[in-house]
């Protein structure tokens, strides 16, 4: 219709044109135009303010002036408003009107009980016969008596820290307030500033900074004083102190343009460091121009915008802890104009719309006023379009200004624009149609009329007429218009109007020469509504419960006829899926719907003719729960020994089921028995963790908070805090990996942190350019792991660098390439990536991926053809290729990976062309292993000065598989030697040499190396041999007797001097006497023992024989139960006791005798003769063992007692002993059993020679291994002293973590080293009763084939004396 207003409008200037009268439009800059026959053609009026009032702070008894000035011609009348009502300033003595129309008050008044010039003033400007404009609405506010809610208080603080002094004010009073010290003026620089509370912060305090402070309060009249505090300023302490905060930020709600302050005042020594962050992102204050960092560290943020909201963090680290604490700024706009309503030309009859578009926050709120009184919406005064008016059938009176007001929380404007009724243009010179004729109403609807007429009598063609409709409710003298839509047409339809209500039409034809006579009037009914119901009233709707919401309505008022039932509608806000449920009452429950979500409903009543009137919508939100998912991606950064960052994203969308309210943090140490601590933080996505332990493992664990409760928590993860704090005296290393992902524009450059974590890591610089890398440069947070180039060439070649820097500098780059795409290859819209990449490790080769894929629908299941692709790698070495898999599944298993390795996992998602980019990486650590390959470059070299010293060096395993926990040095002078008859040496992880002291001079030694971890040990490294250098000059008195190597043969003459100076040939001739004698003499005894064996009876054989089998069964270290255990034994043998232990189940021993000499100067000789030495022993033998020597050697041969000893925990020279007061002990397990696995005569001479050595001046059990001499020599077992027993009390620790191999030891040689016994445990002795029955069970029973064997070894050992005397 206004439309069609217009076009009538556009014709009739157009016949003014017509008839030589100017343009209306074309005059609007002057105030009016004569036409030539002598009517006025009216124009818009300038009529504005251009002042308005503002809002005004004053004090009691001052005086204030609000400033308002109109614009026009002619000259405004002012008048002032107070609260809605016109103020009468003809008869106020204290206000009046100035000659501008500003407002001066004289001497405010306000008290308790008074207060009446606070209020909201309004300026009104009028033009008589022209209209009203109203201004905006000023506030003026009055400032209260002076009043302290807070004073300050005396208080210390030491040189350098900063301190706060309260002051707490009304808000109205904080610019009246000053500070002074001393009773003087105490004046702000860039120290010192004051909070908008009227606190004073001081910082860097100084000396000159002590005294008495007190505030005051300088509102009109006598200033108010506060109480005086004595600020005490004391030296630096010489202790850390522990950061406090002395004041934190707190939320902040602020208007555009204002200024805003984020207090953040702390006390610690040292000195922290205040940096501040928006949204988890830093600020870089100091190229800000609004952005100010004030004295000790607060945020100032002048001429705030909306981008500036937020949440605000202060970090304040002092290199000892961090704190944090944060807060939220919330930015308010005034309301602001996006469009203004336009002056408008108009005819009566016409409907027209005056538009007015605005924003703010919060949304502003809009009212019309049209020449200063309120517009009241009604059936011609309409808001449409949430804030334009529309004003429909206009008639004279509603010329005039028309004024959009917009308000909010924060402020008003106005904004204005005039509208002109035009006279219609008078007929021109020519023939007017007369009315037309027949008008009748074809067609009568409840809401439309369709009416239809004949051409005038006076044009019965009527070709080129126009018509216009004139409507009105009757008994209403403001008619509405509609025109025809083309020329000629005789018909129109009257849209829109009420059921049951009589309406008067009339038509106009219209010509060229303008329009002509009025049809007779025509009144028409509309038809009543059908009867059908009318819309319930009272609809409400109220949530039950998280998931359920109950709608109530009432009957319809105009139910026309009886109600069958009720159709409920509703929908999920936001959504077109609407479903609906019949209803028989009033009443509904919907249940199943989703928390915290808002729903629309609407309800229809039915009757028997159909469907009614729909009522309004209503919308109400289901109430919050607990959230029903954990948080995302949680994940843990260390950032120094004692503290560890915790990052995660919010739970997914449509899971919150309510307001997040914070989140709840639980960490605990990594042990399961260690208590919980829960930390509660707010709405940020991050929490800094302090005060842990230096390298303790933590798991953390996040779950989400509503006002109901906690959500599901994450699963538990974990980090471990450093050993020491990162280092920053260094440039950091080269970024570990780079990859680009080349677009058309852009490119996408992904990297890796540098593998060396002990070093501070601030950021990355990513340089780039065509060609060189130097042309820009981009520096990104050091959290940072990705980072999409822009704005870049197609088809172009790009040079890209990445550099990690800190404060000390900028580390070595890392330098990659790419070609960008070419611009006319469409670039398909990738896939969204998976997230939430994991890696689950399962053992040292096995690493279980899992994502999720924001693509799938909620439960996550696939339905199409896609497929992930998943790719690893490790970063050692650097240049180390990706390895990918496919896989239709959200998990993959990737096998085959090398033990204790980081590897970084992606995945990248495909369907048909279209593939995501890669996700991003998850990193995991596979298990430990066991070392599969042997330590590497074992080099053996004689210690300069001391031959009888070696030193072995080696590197670790090329495969450790782990961290190596230490090595076993194997030695031995035979390389065919079981590997548990060598002497080992344990050493720990860290060190790759030891030394071997006392070694046989001019004697080859063969070395073996194996590594431990902690899952256990490793291969044996090739035998690397060494000899011994000789000796250097002869043994004078008193000095060590040289070892007897194992190629030592008796001199054929001469004594048994070191340099093998001639003896004499009675020497000789003694020793072959010596050697007949005990080989005539052994053999002897030899006869007698087998006649003896041979009497025993049938069932001593066969005791014999299961003892055998028990005793090989435990050599062999295998656990089947039916292996029979022998009893524990006490054997006191020259001060020798020892008790076996449990033997481990595996084979390889780590600890084991050997016959190999360390110390000659052990072996205790009769005589300084080797042949009167060897003659000594020969007869001792015979003489000791006379008795039960068979029985006793079988009990002994048979015991092997083991010994448990840590590597980590010993010193690094202390080898493994075992030294029980004597130096007696079996050599092997192995041979103690039946003669069929042991040679008795070897037997014999390796136990005597082990025998016979000891070292006298030991008193304490110690454990010690040590070597036989190679030849195996005899010695005289001694009577053992009565007081040398074991203190059972002894310590004893494992020796692995991990029982890998069980400890033997025996003392079958010598050392004599000089270093410290470690102390083993020793068992208690058994009952005497349960020994000798062990002792006689024991007893040597020899068979046949038995005696056969042992004969064969005698007649060997005869051969090669006789050999021996004859040459």
């Amino acid at each position: 219709m206004a439309a069609r207003g217009a076009r009538r409008l556009l014709g009739s200037l157009w016949i003014a044109l017509f008839l030589g009268q100017p343009d209306p439009a074309a005059a609007a800059a002057r105030s009016s135009s004569q036409s030539p026959a002598g009517s006025t053609v009216r124009t818009f009026t300038p009529f504005y303010f251009l002042v308005e009032p503002v809002d005004t702070l004053s004090v009691r008894g001052a005086f204030v002036i609000l400033n308002c000035s109109a614009y026009c011609e002619p000259s405004p009348k002012i008048e002032w408003k107070k609260d809605g009502t016109f103020l009468n300033l003809v008869s106020d003595d204290r206000r009046q009107l100035l000659p501008d129309g500003s407002l001066l008050i004289n001497g405010v008044v306000h008290s308790k009980h008074n207060k009446p010039d606070e209020g909201y003033y309004q300026c009104v400007a009028t033009v008589e016969s022209l209209g009203t404009i109203v201004s905006r609405t000023a506030k003026l506010t009055v400032a209260g008596l002076p009043r302290f809610t807070s004073q300050p208080e005396s208080t210390s603080v030491y040189r350098g820290n900063s301190v706060i002094l309260n002051c707490e004010v009304n808000a109205d009073l904080v610019p009246f307030v000053r500070w002074e010290q001393d009773r003087q003026p105490f004046f702000l620089d860039d120290r010192v500033f004051t909070l908008p509370s009227g606190a004073l912060i001081i910082s860097n305090v100084t000396d000159g900074d002590g005294g008495l402070y007190r505030c005051v309060i300088e509102s009109g009249g006598s200033p108010k004083y506060s109480d005086e505090a004595e600020l005490k300023v004391l030296p630096d302490p010489e202790v850390p102190l522990n950061l406090v905060f002395l004041r934190q930020p707190s939320p902040l709600t602020k208007v555009t343009g204002q200024s805003a302050v984020f207090p953040c005042v702390t006390s610690g020594f040292p000195t922290p460091v205040i940096k501040w962050m928006r949204n988890e992102e830093e600020l870089t204050i100091e190229d800000s121009e609004r952005f100010l960092l004030l004295a000790g560290g607060s945020l100032e943020i002048s001429d705030i915008t909306e981008d500036d909201a937020g949440t605000y963090a202060c970090i304040v680290d002092n290199g000892n802890e961090t704190i944090e604490a944060q807060a939220d700024l919330t930015v308010q706009a005034p309301p602001e104009f996006l469009k203004q309503p336009a002056n408008i030309y108009a005819h009566e009859s016409m409907d027209i719309v005056f538009e007015c578009e605005v924003t703010g926050k919060p949304t502003p709120t809009v009212k019309w006023i049209k020449n200063g009184d309120m517009v009241i919406p009604s059936d011609y005064f309409k808001i449409v379009k949430e804030h334009n008016l529309q004003v429909l059938g206009l008639v004279k009176s509603d010329e005039g200004f028309y004024q959009c007001i917009a308000e909010n929380d924060v402020g008003n404007a106005q904004a204005g624009a005039q509208l002109i009724i035009l006279e219609h243009a008078p007929a021109t010179t020519g023939p007017l149609p007369s009315a037309p004729r027949d008008v009748v109403a074809s067609l009568v609807s409840t809401r439309f009329i369709k009416l239809t007429w004949r051409t005038p009598a006076s044009d019965p063609h009527g070709d080129n007429l126009t018509y216009t409709v004139f409507y009105t409710k009757e008994g209403i003298n403001r008619e509405r218009v509609e025109n025809t839509s083309r020329p000629g047409e005789m018909q129109v339809t009257i849209q829109n109007l009420m059921p049951e209500t009589v309406y008067v039409f009339r038509v106009v034809a219209q010509n060229r020469h303008g329009p002509g006579e009025s049809s007779i009037p025509l009144k028409v009914a509309t038809q009543p509504e059908v009867q059908l119901p009318g819309p319930a009233p009272n609809i409400r709707a109220y949530a039950n419960s998280p998931t359920s919401i109950t709608v109530t309505w009432d009957t319809p008022l105009s139910g026309n006829g009886e109600i069958q039932n009720y159709k409920l509608y509703y929908m999920e806000k936001g959504t077109d899926n609407e479903q609906d449920v019949d209803v028989g009452g009033h009443s509904y429950t919907i249940n199943g719907l989703k928390k915290y979500t808002e729903y629309s409903f609407r309800v229809v009543a039915y009757n028997k003719h159909g469907p009614g009137v729909s009522t309004q919508d209503v919308v109400v939100q289901t109430l919050s729960d607990v959230p029903s998912a954990a948080p995302q991606n949680l994940s843990l950064e260390v950032r120094n020994s004692k503290s560890i960052i915790i990052h995660w994203q919010p739970p997914p969308a449509g899971t919150h089921n309510g307001q997040i309210t914070g989140y709840k943090i639980r960490y605990r140490k990594a042990s399961r028995k260690s208590e919980v601590t829960e930390s509660i933080g707010g709405t940020q996505l991050f929490q800094l963790i302090e005060g842990l332990e230096r390298g303790t493992e933590y798991s953390f664990r996040v779950a989400a908070l509503t006002s109901n409760g906690t959500g599901p928590a994450t699963d538990w993860i974990s980090a471990e805090t450093f050993e020491s704090d990162l280092d920053e005296t260094r440039v950091p290393e080269v970024p570990s990996s780079l990859h680009v992902r080349p677009l058309v524009t852009s490119i996408v450059v992904s990297w890796t942190p540098p593998e060396n974590q002990n070093i501070v890591v601030r950021g990355y610089a990513i340089g780039y350019g065509i060609g060189s890398p130097h042309a820009q440069t981009i520096k990104v947070d050091y959290k940072q792991r990705y980072y999409t180039i822009e704005n870049l060439d197609p088809s172009s070649h790009y040079v890209i660098t990445l550099k990690a820097f800190n404060n000390v500098g900028e580390g070595i780059p890392l330098y990659e390439s790419a070609v960008t795409r070419p611009h006319t290859v469409p670039d398909p819209s990738p896939m969204m990536p998976p997230v939430g990449v994991q890696a689950s490790i399962l053992s040292h080769d096995t690493i279980r991926i899992t994502w999720a894929d924001n693509s799938l629908p909620k439960n996550q299941k696939i339905t199409d053809a896609r497929y992930y692709t998943v790719r690893w790698k490790t970063n050692i070495p650097a240049n180390t290729k990706y390895k990918t898999a496919n896989t239709t599944t959200l998990s993959y298993l990737v096998t085959s990976l090398k033990p204790n390795t980081l590897y970084e996992f992606s995945v990248m998602v495909t369907k048909g062309r279209r593939s995501s980019t890669w996700s991003m990486t998850a990193h995991g650590t596979t298990f430990e292993l066991v070392p599969t390959s042997p330590p590497k470059d074992v080099t053996v070299v004689s210690k300069e000065g001391k031959p009888r010293t070696i030193i072995v060096n080696w590197q670790p395993p090329s495969e450790a598989n782990g961290k190596i926990t230490g090595y076993i040095i194997y030695y031995s002078t035979d390389v065919n030697a079981e590997i548990h008859d060598w002497v080992i040496e344990p050493v720990v992880g860290n060190r790759l040499t030891h030394q071997i002291q006392e070694l046989t001079l001019d004697t080859p030694y063969y070395f073996k190396i194996q590594a431990r971890n902690s899952k256990g040990m490793g291969p044996m490294s090739e035998a690397v041999q060494f000899r011994t250098p000789k000796a250097l000059g002869s043994a004078g008195k008193g000095s060590r007797p040289l070892d007897i190597g194992p190629d030592y043969k008796p001199p054929m003459s001469g004594s048994n001097s070191p340099h093998g100076s001639p003896t004499s040939p009675l020497d000789s001739n003694m020793l072959l006497v010596i050697i007949v004698s005990v080989g005539v003499i052994t053999i002897v005894i030899v006869v007698i023992v087998a006649v003896f064996c041979t009497r025993r009876t049938t069932s001593h054989q066969k005791k014999k024989r299961a003892a055998c089998k028990s005793v090989n069964g435990s050599h062999k270290y295998k656990g089947n139960s039916k292996d029979v255990k022998p009893p524990d034994l006490w054997i006191h043998h020259e001060r020798l006791e020892l008790k076996p232990i449990d033997k481990s189940p595996d084979p390889n021993p780590i600890m084991t005798d050997t016959p190999i000499p360390r110390n000659s100067q052990d072996i205790t000789p009769v005589d300084n003769s080797m042949d009167s030495n060897i003659h000594q022993r020969r007869n001792s033998y015979r003489g000791h063992e006379s008795e039960d020597s068979m029985s006793t050697l079988a009990g002994r041969r048979g015991m092997r007692p083991k010994m448990m000893m840590p590597f980590d925990s010993q010193p690094p020279q202390q080898s493994v002993r075992n030294t029980p007061s004597t130096d007696t002990m079996p050599a092997s397990s192995s041979q103690t059993c039946c003669a069929d696995h042991q040679d008795p005569e070897s037997a014999t001479a390796s136990y005597l020679a082990n025998a016979q050595e000891e070292d006298s001046g030991q008193s304490l059990p110690t454990a010690h291994v040590r070597p036989s001499h190679p030849l195996k020599s005899f010695a005289v077992p001694a009577v053992p002293p009565t007081g040398s027993t074991y203190d059972p009390a002894l310590p004893s620790t494992p020796l692995l973590t991990q029982q890998v191999h069980s400890v033997k030891t025996a003392s079958i040689g010598t050392l004599g080293r000089t270093r410290p016994p470690m102390p083993v445990v020793v068992p208690s002795a058994p009952d005497v009763q349960e020994t000798t029955r062990m002792l006689e069970d024991s007893e040597s029973n020899y068979e046949p084939d038995e005696l056969t064997k042992e004969m064969a070894h005698l007649e060997g050992l005869m051969k090669d004396l006789n050999a021996i005397t004859t040459a």
